[in-house]
C-alpha cells in the first residue's frame, strides 16, 4: 500500500513538472515587448519553416491599419498594436492570433501630425496590464480585461514640453521590476519611471542633452542592471557635439557614468548588450559603431573605457542583433546604402549586401538559428547567420509598403514580432500574420 501511495505521488509530482514546463514553453512563445521576450531580438521559437513556396510562406490573415511604423506585442494568444489616425489620435487595438479578429480597441484624443506621420512605438504587457506611449507623448495603463485606462500620464508636457519634436515621440515602455521607465527628454526630465501600478512618479533624471528617438535599454555590469540612455548631438559630422551615452541606476535614477564620444544627430537605436560589460552603440548618418566597456572600481565609481569606433558599421533604426559573436545590422542611411551588414565583436566588418540585395531600416529577429528579415520596402527574407558571406535561404514578395502618401511610398520599417510559429508584419496598410514555423 504504501509503495502504491509513493507511486502514485511520484506521478503526480512528474504531472506537475511537464505542466510547469508546458507553461514556461507557452510563456517563451510570447513577444510581450519591444524586441521581444529580451528586448534583443531573439526568440526562442523552434521548427522555422527553412524552406517555402514559391509564392512565399503562408499568410494566415491580414487586417487594415493606418499609416505608421509601431510594431506589435503578443501575449496570450492576443496581438496588441497601437495605431494611429493623425486626425483623431491613437487607438489600441488587440487581435486574436489565430485569426486576425479584432477582439477590442481603446482609443484617445491626439490629433496632430509630423513629417513620417502615424504610430512609431510598440506597446509592453505585463500580467493584466499593457503600456503605450503615443507620438504626441500620451502613456496609457490600460487594463487587458476591462479595456478601461488604469491611469495615464503625458511624458512630454508633464515636463515642460511644449513643441512636439520634428518626427514626434518614439518611447517602447520598458517594465522593470514595479516600474514603467520611458525617455521623455523634456526639458524638465531626460527619463521617467513610474511605479507601473499606480502611475506616481519613482524618479527623473534632468535633461540629458537634445532630443533623440531612443528609448532606455538594461545593460548588465558585473551583475549590476543599468539602464542606457543615447542622446542627440547638437548637428551632424564633424561639427556636432553635444551628444553622449548615460549608465542610469534603473531603481533610483542615480546617473552612473557618462561617455561623451558619441555623436549621432538623430539617434534612433538603443544599446546592445554585448556581454562582460560591454554595450555596442550604433547610429545612422555616418555615426556608425561604438563599443564601450563599463567597469567598477574599487571606490564603487566607473570607468568607461572605448574598445573602438567604426564608421562603416551602424544602424538607422532597429539596433543590430548578436548572433555567435557577430551582430547584424541593416545600415542603409540618407548617406550610404550598405544594406545588411555583419560585424565582429572586434569592430571588424566581415560582408556588406549594399544593394544586391538592399536592405532599409527593416526588422531583423533571430529564432532557431535563422534570422527572419524585413529588407524595408516589400520582401521578407530568411538568411543563414555566418560571418563569411551573406547566405539567403529563402525569400518572398509579401509586403505593399504603399502609404498611399507619395512622399513614403515604400516604408515597412516596423519592428517584427514572433509568437506561435506566427510572424507579424506590419506594413503602411496592413498588419499581416505569416506562418514561419510547424
Amino acid at each position: 500500500m504504501e509503495k502504491e501511495i509513493k507511486m502514485k505521488r511520484t506521478r503526480i509530482m512528474i504531472a506537475a513538472v511537464l505542466l510547469l514546463a508546458g507553461i514556461a514553453n507557452v510563456g517563451a512563445q510570447d513577444w510581450p515587448q519591444y524586441l521581444g521576450p529580451k528586448r534583443n531580438g531573439t526568440s526562442d521559437q523552434k521548427g522555422i519553416l527553412r524552406t517555402w513556396p514559391e509564392k512565399g510562406p503562408d499568410i494566415q490573415w491580414t487586417v487594415n491599419v493606418g499609416i505608421g511604423f509601431g510594431g506589435t506585442a503578443i501575449k496570450d494568444g492576443k496581438v496588441y498594436l497601437l495605431d494611429r489616425d493623425d486626425k483623431v489620435g491613437d487607438k489600441l487595438r488587440c487581435f486574436d492570433l489565430s485569426s486576425g479578429k479584432e477582439l477590442w480597441n481603446f482609443e484617445y484624443p491626439a490629433p496632430g501630425s509630423v513629417m513620417f506621420p502615424g504610430s512609431r512605438s510598440v506597446p509592453a504587457l505585463d500580467g493584466n496590464r499593457i503600456y503605450s506611449c503615443g507620438p504626441y507623448g500620451n502613456l496609457y495603463c490600460i487594463d487587458i480585461n476591462t479595456h478601461k485606462p488604469v491611469w495615464n500620464k503625458n511624458i512630454w508636457t508633464d515636463y515642460g514640453g511644449s513643441e512636439i519634436p520634428k518626427w514626434a515621440i518614439t518611447q517602447c515602455p520598458l517594465v522593470y521590476n514595479n516600474l514603467v521607465i520611458v525617455a521623455s527628454q523634456a526639458p524638465q526630465a531626460g527619463v521617467v519611471a513610474y511605479d507601473k501600478l499606480t502611475g506616481n512618479v519613482k524618479w527623473t533624471t534632468k535633461s540629458l542633452g537634445p532630443v533623440g528617438y531612443v528609448t532606455p535599454e538594461i545593460v548588465k555590469v558585473g551583475k549590476e542592471d543599468h539602464l542606457v540612455m543615447i542622446t542627440a548631438s547638437a548637428g551632424r559630422g564633424e561639427s556636432a557635439s553635444g551628444g553622449k551615452v548615460v549608465g542610469i541606476d534603473p531603481l533610483t535614477g542615480k546617473i552612473l557614468w557618462e561617455y561623451t564620444n558619441w555623436q549621432c544627430g538623430i539617434p534612433v537605436p538603443g544599446a546592445v548588450d554585448a556581454g562582460e560589460g560591454r554595450m555596442l552603440i550604433t547610429g545612422g548618418y555616418n555615426a556608425g559603431a561604438a563599443m564601450i566597456k563599463i567597469e567598477k572600481k574599487a571606490d564603487a565609481s566607473y570607468s568607461v573605457i572605448e574598445l573602438y569606433k567604426n564608421p562603416d558599421f551602424g544602424a538607422h533604426t532597429q539596433p543590430p542583433v548578436l548572433v555567435n559573436g557577430h551582430f547584424y545590422a541593416q545600415y542603409s542611411t540618407n548617406e550610404r546604402k550598405d544594406g545588411l551588414v555583419c560585424m565582429s565583436m572586434d569592430g571588424q566588418v566581415k560582408w556588406i549586401t549594399r544593394r544586391a540585395p538592399l536592405f532599409d531600416k527593416g526588422g531583423i529577429i533571430l529564432a532557431d538559428g535563422l534570422l527572419l528579415i524585413t529588407d524595408g520596402s516589400s520582401k521578407l527574407y530568411l538568411v543563414e547567420p555566418d560571418p563569411s558571406a551573406f547566405k539567403p535561404v529563402a525569400t518572398a514578395e509579401l509586403l505593399k509598403g504603399d502609404s498611399g502618401d507619395q512622399r513614403f511610398p515604400t516604408q515597412n520599417w516596423a519592428p517584427l514580432a514572433l509568437a506561435n510559429g506566427r510572424l507579424l508584419i506590419r506594413d503602411q496598410s496592413r498588419l499581416m500574420c505569416v506562418k514561419v514555423a510547424r
